[in-house]
């Protein structure tokens, strides 16, 4: 029996399950003959704290908009149903699988991990293997795939998963336009262009920073290294 195909995101408070924080949408799309269906799998939650301010930059959900949403507790049983035996697509999978599971351990001691019950394809490992050295954020994915027709002022977990879809289905079969890339990951284009300037010519002046666009630039890294699973080079120790 071929088993069935969902696309998978979702949207949290922030970015560390670790720290407590929680889902507030999850959304999931079925695919047939590589193609996305009108079966989907989409609810917004109440997770009983509040959402960090930089995580409503990304994803344009309030405290307000989720106030009055069920709790994953009341929607488990469903999302189970609608993902069991299948192979789930998710960009960055130990990312929602962390959240995801956190939830329904929470909900019930008794649900299993999705892994339990689920194939998982990581898109951003398949991304890394068909294009290393190359940004495979799921914008990059998309931008390099030419994928548009969506509104994209906001990550939305349904939003992300009809665009993940769409990055699946070329990431599997279709092509894709790119420069060559080194194994630096810069163009030899690029190389050679740089080749020909002295950067000791432009001297660096220090700019000083207040404590909010610190902690403003702390966050933007956070979500880069969520989005391609990395570690940058300011976290680096």
């Amino acid at each position: 029996m071929i088993k069935k195909l969902i696309v998978l995101d979702t949207e949290t408070t922030g970015l560390e399950v670790d720290q407590g924080h929680r889902i507030i949408e999850i959304g999931a799309v079925l695919l047939e003959d590589r193609k996305r269906t009108d079966q989907h799998f989409h609810t917004y939650l109440n997770p009983q704290r509040a959402i960090d301010e930089e995580a409503q930059k990304v994803h344009g959900i309030s405290n307000e908009k989720v106030q009055n949403e069920p709790l994953f507790s009341d929607i488990a049983e469903s999302f189970l149903e609608f993902v069991q035996g299948s192979i789930l697509i998710i960009h960055n999978a130990s990312f929602d699988l962390g959240f995801l599971n956190s939830e329904l351990k929470r909900a019930s001691s008794q649900y299993p991990n999705l892994e339990e019950i689920c194939e998982i394809e990581d898109t951003l490992l398949l991304a890394r293997s068909k294009f290393p050295g190359q940004r495979n954020s799921l914008d990059a994915l998309s931008n390099r795939f030419e994928i548009g027709g969506y509104d994209r002022s906001f990550h939305g977990a349904l939003l992300d998963a009809n665009i993940l879809a769409d990055v699946f289905i070329h990431l599997t079969g279709g092509q894709s336009k790119f420069d060559f890339i080194s194994s630096q990951g810069t163009s030899a284009k690029d190389q050679a262009s740089r080749k020909a300037i002295d950067f000791d010519h432009f001297p660096i002046t220090p700019v000083s920073v207040s404590e909010e666009e610190a902690m403003s630039h702390e966050s933007r890294l956070k979500q880069i290294e969520k989005d391609n699973n990395v570690t940058t080079l300011w976290n680096q120790s």
